[in-house]
């Protein structure tokens, strides 16, 4: 198993050309962006990547230009989202013969699987690659959620390494998190939800994954800077100031969430000029 990834890992937002393809150029500007704010990893290919509107190629050309401008800088996680098991796992294998440190995966999405069957599907994707797994706990897309009982099994087993928590559902995450250190500490944890960071890293959170990060990462590395120091009145200050920040998703009325949310991220990146 790798060393635990902590810190601020940003789900990168997808920069598209007027015609709709990728623009390559905007990204690298973006990436380094990231890395300039001091982020501690890179999470590609996750919802805030629009993922379920990309091609298998352009996923390709994606993750390979990342893994270019990153160069080995911080670690690069790649989140591989399809319906099933067996198309994950290819993927998966794609993304590590690109050289991503890991993959993150949801539960099945349009297969009706429950308990021990969405446990094989982690397994199965598992046995596919020699980089560790995330679980990514995303209801709200998925439809159902992955409980407490099946990542601790998962994690004691060695099949995956840790939970990306974008349920929303903080009472859930906080017992992930009690029931983890019980057992150990097999999983790596991190939260997908904006505008709690300061009090889920309190509660042991391992990493926050932001998607207004790509607006703002020194703010979130400030955020988390100050948490891991025990200095929770400045961390509690910039995670205010980011959820002022954060009120961007919701100027844009009667689009859907997609375009309110990722819309607003990029909208606010081509302001700042960073892209």
């Amino acid at each position: 198993m790798s060393p635990v990834l902590r810190g601020i890992i940003p789900p990168v937002v997808t920069p598209f050309t007027q015609e709709g393809e990728v623009d390559l150029s905007a990204l690298r500007a973006v990436i380094e962006h990231l890395l300039a704010g001091g982020c501690h990893g890179i999470f590609q290919l996750g919802s805030t990547s629009e993922v379920a509107y990309l091609t298998d190629t352009q996923r390709e050309e994606i993750l390979a230009t990342t893994l270019d401008v990153v160069d080995g800088r911080v670690p690069v996680l790649a989140g591989c989202i399809d319906f099933t098991a067996k198309r994950v796992a290819e993927q998966a294998q794609r993304a590590e013969k690109l050289g991503v440190d890991g993959v993150v995966a949801t539960g099945p999405i349009y297969a009706l699987n429950a308990g021990e069957e969405v446990a094989d599907h982690f397994r199965l994707i598992a046995s596919a690659v020699n980089v560790p797994v995330y679980a990514y706990d995303v209801p709200v897309r998925v439809h159902s959620k992955l409980s407490v009982d099946l990542l601790i099994t998962l994690g004691k087993e060695g099949v995956i390494a840790g939970v990306k928590d974008s349920s929303g559902d903080d009472v859930s995450f906080r017992r992930l998190i009690r029931a983890n250190r019980a057992h150990g500490s097999p999983l790596a944890l991190y939260t997908g939800h904006e505008t709690v960071c300061d009090s889920m890293v309190m509660a042991g959170a391992d990493g926050i994954v932001p998607g207004l990060g790509n607006v703002d990462p020194a703010g979130y590395v400030r955020l988390w800077d100050a948490a891991v120091s025990d200095d929770w009145i400045q961390a509690r200050v910039e995670q205010e100031r980011l959820n002022d920040l954060f009120d961007i998703v919701f100027t844009s009325e009667r689009r859907s969430g997609d375009a309110s949310g990722v819309g607003a991220f990029k909208t606010a990146m081509v302001e700042l000029g960073i892209m």
